[in-house]
């Protein structure tokens, strides 16, 4: 019994030691519009929630074992996939071996609109395009993705590499060797295959799911999706890369103008997101809710509700992260020029969000106040860090962001494991 005390003993003392060194963002700028200094996770109720999850970081940094997974949901911040990359690529450079097993990705530019940043799509063939935000009689059902591509041409392809536009950058890919397609055929005449280094693979087919799953014989960070000569019609709403090992997974899940209700229509969602069953969800959808002149504080809260009900129904232990809207303007109404007006409801989601994580026992990172507050979008436009659409922020925007909430987070867990060690006299 003494020996294991003093092999636990040890490893707490390791874990300490640790996480004195873990890399925070050093070369964060300061401006004296924003408030950096509040840049932080608060916990408006308890934090047992992100404790179980920093438990699961602990199993994977310090043990190598196990896989956390993150997914950062949103509109076309999210979308973009520089915001999430870049908080992504600051997570695995804490122990670089750890890549996560699973990636979950959506060929949005085979839809005719941007593709994330940090994979490539390449297409051919003629393929249709539907999303959460746009609600039409001819949409497809749409699952995690919010979207969907349908092609009824049996010539089309779409291809996807994992690495980045840079290959320099860090990680500059993510390996996988097994391959998840979902999506369905309403004349269930046409199967997709997968060509992989000059062969072309069979899936196996799960009728539940709705999904081809592909086994590769070997690592690759590149596959194309194609089908058989069968007329017919087939629609993609996702795909999912796997490699089996240990590590950080972080998905980004985007639709251009999604808002909550967006996401509550996609019939799908709950099933597929059992594919990556996340430990960590950041929330970073209501500045489409928000930019409206409806917009109702009890309506979005139910929404978020209802959400939430759906993500607790696959993991009733994820932790949750509210990630409150970004400062923005909207276009000033019956104005023929383009003239902006400060969106005040920015300020109604803020304290909204921080009901709902109270209520909820979830985190909130302040990205309103950590930005400046209200009217500080025009100040990160002056400083070449947002768009002049003053809703959007360009790419340094985005990667100052993405290191933010990454030092927010990392601080936490360097907390969690002071805090553990002080328990067990360290």
């Amino acid at each position: 019994m003494k020996k294991w005390l003093v092999v636990i003993g040890l490893l707490l003392a390791y874990r300490l030691i640790v996480a004195q060194t873990l890399p925070l963002v050093k070369s964060v700028p300061d401006f004296e519009f924003a408030h950096f200094e509040h840049n932080q996770i608060l916990y408006p109720g308890d934090s047992a929630a992100m404790e179980r999850f920093f438990q699961k970081m602990d199993s994977v940094i310090f043990l190598g074992e196990g896989n956390v997974s993150i997914m950062h949901i949103g509109g076309s911040h999210v979308q973009a996939g520089v915001f999430t990359q870049q908080f992504r690529d600051n997570l695995l450079s804490i122990s670089p071996d750890l890549i996560g097993g699973q990636y979950f990705v959506f060929p949005f530019s085979a839809g005719g609109t941007n593709n994330p940043t940090h994979f490539i799509v390449r297409s051919t063939g003629a393929w249709t395009y539907c999303r959460n935000a746009v609600r039409r009689e001819t949409d497809k059902r749409m699952g995690l993705a919010g979207a969907a591509i349908t092609t009824t041409d049996s010539l089309a392809t779409v291809s996807i590499m994992t690495r980045e536009k840079n290959p320099t950058q860090y990680p500059p890919r993510f390996d996988f060797n097994k391959v998840t397609l979902i999506g369905y055929s309403e004349t269930e005449n046409v199967v997709p295959v997968v060509g992989y280094d000059g062969t072309i693979l069979q899936g196996q087919y799960d009728e539940w799911q709705s999904t081809y799953t592909f086994s590769l014989p070997d690592f690759t960070d590149s596959i194309c999706i194609l089908f058989d000569s069968v007329p017919g019609e087939f629609t993609l709403t996702g795909v999912l890369l796997e490699n089996n090992m240990p590590g950080i997974s972080v998905h980004g899940v985007g639709v251009n103008g999604a808002s909550v209700p967006s996401y509550l229509r996609c019939d799908d969602f709950e099933r597929d997101l059992e594919l990556i069953r996340p430990d960590l969800i950041i929330f970073g959808i209501g500045i489409n809710d928000a930019s409206e002149n409806s917009f109702e504080k009890q309506a979005f809260k139910k929404n978020y509700d209802k959400l939430i009900q759906i993500i607790k129904s696959v993991n009733p232990d994820c932790a949750l992260l509210f990630m409150t809207n970004n400062d923005s303007y909207k276009r000033a109404k019956g104005k023929k020029k383009k003239r902006y007006e400060v969106n005040t409801n920015g300020l109604i989601v803020e304290e909204t969000f921080m009901e709902m994580g109270k209520k909820y026992n979830a985190a909130v990172w302040d990205q309103f106040d950590i930005m400046g507050g209200l009217k500080s979008m025009q100040d990160w436009e002056n400083a070449g860090l947002a768009k002049k659409d003053k809703v959007h922020f360009t790419k340094e925007g985005y990667q100052l962001l993405g290191d933010l909430l990454y030092n927010a987070l990392i601080t936490k867990y360097i907390e969690h494991i002071q805090l553990n060690a002080k328990q067990n006299d360290i």
